[in-house]
C-alpha cells in the first residue's frame, strides 16, 4: 500500500463541528470500501489489546464549495481507478439515509453542494490532483 495515498478535502468555510463530522463520515466510508487500509490489532506493553487503525496518513486539505464541486466533476474521469467518497450538505437537513439519498437523486446539479471529498488511489495521481491544496488548520 505504499503506492497509495489518501486525502480528504473539506470546505474550509464550514463550522468546526461540521468539518469534524465530514472528515469522520468520509474516513468511515474509506474503512468500509478499502478495509486493507486498516492495520491489524495491536497489543501494548501491558498486554492490553488496541484495535487496528489506518496505516495510511489521512491529511485534511482545505477547499471551498466551488472548488469541491469542480473537483468532483473532474474526478469522475479517474473512477474507478481512484476511489472517491463525496458528502453533500444535505446531511445537515435530512434526518435519515433515505432522505439523504432522495435529495441526492433529485438534483438538480446546481442544488448539490459538496462539504467534502475523499480520494484514495495511486500516490502520484492523488498528489497531482490535490498537491496545490493546503492543509486545513
Amino acid at each position: 500500500m505504499p503506492d497509495h495515498k489518501c486525502v480528504i478535502v473539506i470546505d474550509e468555510h464550514l463550522p468546526l463541528g461540521v468539518i469534524a463530522n465530514t472528515a469522520a463520515v468520509i474516513a468511515a466510508s474509506f474503512g468500509r470500501l478499502y478495509p486493507e487500509m486498516i492495520g491489524h490489532d495491536l497489543v501494548d506493553h501491558r498486554g492490553q489489546a488496541h484495535e487496528g487503525i489506518t496505516t495510511l496518513a489521512l491529511p485534511i486539505l482545505k477547499g471551498t464549495a466551488e472548488r469541491l464541486k469542480h473537483m468532483r466533476e473532474q474526478l469522475r474521469e479517474f473512477e474507478p481507478e481512484l476511489l472517491v467518497v463525496d458528502l453533500i450538505d444535505a446531511t445537515r437537513t435530512t434526518r435519515s439515509y433515505e432522505e439523504y439519498a432522495a435529495v441526492l437523486a433529485q438534483g438538480p446539479d446546481e442544488a448539490i453542494r459538496y462539504q467534502g471529498l475523499g480520494l484514495l488511489g495511486d500516490r502520484q495521481l492523488v498528489t497531482r490532483l490535490t498537491g496545490n491544496l493546503g492543509l486545513l488548520r
